[in-house]
């Protein structure tokens, strides 16, 4: 049996070695040539003059190429068409893409590139939520709302209330490997992209369209990515666009990578959001109704805003039930660079708003947060179908029975598991006496000042764009017996592969290395959804194990009449097939089907069940079902300085029964850190005149060893899932990431011991923050 075992990542010698080959680690053919943008240096604006007779006379230039040079659509949008790969003159922000630079070297490339003398007709920008909302800047023409009950009468009756807001910074992505493409020009039009990215297909797409010829002219492989993070999703576009137009127009081959500055200057980032909310509860600190406004600066094209927008709202409840309730979204454009996906994309910014109501409420009550939290959750989950366990109700509509397991856009919430996962790690990590330990330490001591916080995370696993929830795969079986597949997902160091692979070798029951899985092509797979939403291994997982059944059958028939035996009698196990009375290897069994003239290759897909989604309404059942954590986090702040520190973290996170839980551990340690950088430590700074000023590794704090916890427990909640996923396994891409919010609020709970006050604390919580928060609690 492959699955469930805690297999290495595939990679993993490549990676340690310095052998894995990443785009920049191609061998390129002769006379390659090296591609870069030139920028603006304004936020907003018309070019009036644009003299690159210095660019074109510089050393190694080749050309340089500028909107009007481009032969077909001067686009790179993943959405609406907004995103121009060079400016038509007009000007969004400062590093928008102006001109392009085609050279013998890449240091050739970036030097020509400054040379240009560039003059604007400068506008004032859009760049805070306050100028987008004067200036009415809004993608969709305005606000949208979901809402649930009678909200204001829900306010109005409440027993207590509270009202806030909640900030939080956007968020780069950092990944280790930067944006890079190679294109190399073929005959008959045809074009070979390599790209590091997330989205085969749709750099496949935006190419032909920049080309001017079909899909099949254009072909796009991906071997892995230095990570990904969303970051890569769409971004990695318009390196791919530029090079592919480049070699048309010079029958090279022409590369692109981005230095760290230029990539933070030119891609976009995690949104920032700011939350207001207003919430009525009884004495338990149970909610009655909430009303929740989110702003979020979009920055100048659409992107991939108006799906993170709606998963914010669509994880405005988290974990609870809101029995009344009003969501309110803003996605305002800015004179800034067009934020994009990122890990949760949208969902840890939604959950932020209402964990900051819950820790709020307890502060109001002088109760244990937790407790707060644990009377607010949905109704525990309830078994509704004979032999595989609970699963989903079709019926959309909540019976009075149900009234606490609905989310406010409808969905019947069946798989609830954070009753006994709270109850287990509070156990676990001792929550309830370390408290109290908490609370004395700080009683006793005036300058440091300790917090602790236990958080929940319920994510939903899907597309909420309803065709994406589809994947393909290709499996050969040759002769010998060894097997070969491709994927529609990408491997981006999270182990996609290493668990499709699991997957392959446990349903014809061979060892591991039976199985090869090579680069993502969408030669060989066609229409490839994203390696996004957490949905790598449920979608293609599946896919592969559905081409495998195929040729699997297909063997077992021509054994079952070579052996007068019913194919349902053929097993494949331990790297043998048994057949009536004969035992023989996979590989003979194989070679079998080989010499009797049996296909062993098949394609297999699969797309994701039980999925509707009204957008408009806000109604619907946009997850196949919902993955679960919960995380205690306890942290010490310097009250004079603002210096603080996770002291230790508990984690019990919802994995179902795991294709590997090294590798599921792997990814929640990884998201808790990058959840917590994000909320602690993760500051975006731009000035007064749109410039980014934070972008490079100087300036740009992420967390390094250090920051991590030096008690750090992490342990896999070992259920199967209940829905039918990949062996009942289950998504561990994302949810992780927003177990870090538990320590923002812990750092809040450290605050509060400060004064009377309540802490309000945005994020990231920055020492320099902290120390404006304790101010304010003193006072």
């Amino acid at each position: 049996m492959s699955t469930g075992k805690p297999l290495p990542h595939d990679s993993a010698p490549l990676h340690v070695t310095g052998q894995a080959r990443y785009v920049d680690d191609l061998p390129t053919p002769r006379n390659t040539l090296h591609l870069c943008f030139g920028l603006s240096s304004i936020a907003r604006g018309r070019i009036t003059t644009m003299d690159l007779a210095a660019v074109r006379t510089a050393p190694g230039v080749v050309t340089v190429l500028t909107a009007d040079d481009l032969p077909f659509a001067n686009d790179v949008s993943p959405s609406i068409h907004d995103e121009p790969l060079l400016s038509d003159g007009s000007v969004h922000y400062v590093g928008q893409p102006l001109f392009l630079v085609v050279a013998h070297s890449h240091l050739d490339a970036r030097r020509a590139a400054r040379a240009a003398r560039i003059e604007y007709a400068e506008e004032t920008p859009i760049l805070t939520v306050e100028d987008a909302l004067a200036a009415k800047s809004y993608f969709e023409g305005g606000p949208v709302t979901w809402a649930r009950g009678d909200v204001d009468a829900a306010l109005a009756s409440a027993s207590h209330s509270v009202e806030g807001r909640v900030e939080m910074g956007g968020q780069e992505h950092f990944y280790l490997e930067g944006q890079a493409a190679l294109a190399l020009p073929g005959e008959d039009g045809d074009m070979v992209v390599h790209s590091s990215t997330q989205h085969p297909t749709e750099i496949q797409h935006k190419v032909a369209e920049a080309l001017g010829v079909s899909m099949h002219n254009v072909r796009v492989e991906t071997r892995r990515m230095g990570g990904g993070f969303g970051g890569k999703e769409s971004q990695g576009n318009a390196l791919a666009v530029a090079c592919a137009v480049a070699a048309r127009a010079t029958g090279r081959a022409c590369k692109m990578r981005y230095d760290r500055d230029d990539d933070m200057m030119i891609t976009g980032k995690r949104h920032d959001f700011r939350i207001e909310y207003r919430a009525g509860f009884d004495d338990t600190g149970r909610l009655t109704g909430v009303e929740f406004r989110h702003y979020t600066r979009a920055g100048w094209a659409q992107d991939l805003t108006l799906p993170v927008a709606d998963r914010a709202m669509l994880h405005a409840d988290n974990a609870y039930f809101l029995p009344a309730a009003r969501i309110e979204s803003h996605r305002l454009r800015t004179n800034t660079q067009s934020a994009t996906a990122f890990r949760g994309f949208g969902g840890p910014q939604g959950m932020v708003g209402i964990e900051r109501v819950m820790d709020h409420i307890a502060h109001v009550l002088g109760r244990d947060p937790l407790s707060v939290r644990q009377v607010n959750y949905y109704d525990a989950a309830r078994p509704t179908g004979p032999g595989t366990g609970r699963r989903f109700s079709a019926d959309h509509s909540p019976s009075p029975a149900k009234a606490r397991s609905a989310t406010p856009y409808g969905m019947e919430v069946t798989d609830f598991i954070l009753h006994e996962m709270t109850e287990a790690l509070a156990s676990r990590a001792d929550y309830a006496a370390r408290r109290q330990a908490v609370a004395d330490w700080n009683a006793a001591n005036e300058t440091i000042k300790r917090g602790i916080a236990l958080t929940p995370v319920k994510f939903g696993i899907s597309f909420t764009l309803t065709h994406l929830n589809q994947a393909g795969a290709l499996v050969h079986v040759y002769q010998d017996g060894s097997i070969h597949l491709n994927h529609g997902g990408t491997e981006m160091g999270q182990g996609l592969n290493q668990k499709v692979a699991q997957v392959a070798a446990h349903a014809f029951g061979v060892n591991l290395d039976t199985v090869r899985i090579t680069a993502t092509d969408t030669q060989k797979v066609p229409n490839t959804s994203a390696t996004a939403a957490s949905s790598g291994s449920d979608l293609n997982g599946m896919a592969v194990q559905n081409a495998c059944e195929k040729i699997k059958a297909r063997i077992a028939e021509h054994l079952a009449a070579t052996h007068q035996a019913t194919p349902e009698s053929v097993r494949f196990t331990q790297g043998r097939v048994h057949v009536g009375q004969a035992d023989m290897s996979f590989a003979e069994a194989a070679q079998s089907a080989y010499f009797g003239r049996v296909s062993l290759s098949a394609t297999g897909f699969y797309k994701t069940p039980d999925i509707t989604w009204d957008r408009a309404r806000g109604q619907g059942r946009p997850f196949f079902y919902f993955a679960h954590g919960a995380a205690v986090t306890e942290v010490a702040v310097d009250t004079l300085t603002g210096e603080n520190r996770i002291l230790r973290t508990d984690i019990l996170h919802d994995a179902g029964a795991s294709l590997n839980p090294a590798l599921d551990i792997g990814q929640i340690e990884g998201g808790y850190v990058q959840g917590a950088g994000w909320l602690t430590m993760e500051e975006l700074v731009w000035d007064d005149a749109g410039r980014l000023r934070t972008h490079a590794p100087s300036t740009y704090k992420i967390p390094a060893t250090s920051d991590t916890p030096p008690v750090f427990n992490v342990e896999l909640w070992d259920q199967p899932n209940p829905a039918a996923t990949i062996y009942r396994s289950k998504a561990v891409g994302e949810p992780p990431f927003m177990l870090g919010i538990s320590a923002l609020m812990a750092l809040s709970d450290a605050v509060a011991a400060c004064g009377p006050a309540y802490p309000a604390l945005d994020a990231p919580a920055t020492p320099e923050r902290l120390l404006a928060a304790i101010e304010r609690v003193r006072r």
